[in-house]
């Protein structure tokens, strides 16, 4: 449950701009999550959130060291669980099936997270294939997907 809820929070200050903690408990019911301003209060020190100046000359939450960055993760994880539907690991091969047309975007998200042991991705039209470093490295990715997934 904090898990789930610290990542609604990141994908809310991603996709909004948040200046208050009752604007934030707002959006956060809005997807399902109740939550107290303490217990916000913990999470927004855990998550590491700053309040960043908009170019509004307003002020929002943002991940504090490269928010840009990590922003961009966030995006692409989103990207990730909005298109694939299932997923298989054959030895070092990892197979991803999107929803028609997103494969291209799906491999793409992958190839943008960094992740650890991937050597390769190639997209067909709702088929991914994840050439991944070795066997290890193709559970430990399939492990991720399904955290992702959630």
């Amino acid at each position: 449950m904090k898990k789930d809820r610290q990542n609604a929070i990141l994908r809310v200050i991603a996709d909004i701009d948040i200046e208050t903690q009752n604007q934030l408990i707002d959006e956060l019911a809005k997807e399902g999550i109740e939550s107290t301003q303490a217990t916000l209060s913990r999470d927004i020190k855990e998550l590491h959130l700053v309040k960043e100046l908009t170019p509004k000359g307003t002020y929002r939450y943002a991940v504090s060291g490269t928010p840009n960055v990590q922003r961009q993760a966030i995006r692409l994880k989103s990207i990730f669980k909005e298109s694939v539907t299932s997923y298989a690991n054959a030895l070092n091969i990892v197979v991803i099936k999107t929803l028609p047309g997103l494969a291209p975007a799906a491999c793409a998200a992958i190839d943008g997270m960094g992740i650890r042991g991937l050597v390769g991705t190639i997209a067909g039209d709702d088929t991914g294939f994840l050439a991944m470093s070795d066997v290890t490295a193709a559970e430990r990715f399939c492990n991720e997907i399904e955290l992702m997934l959630q």
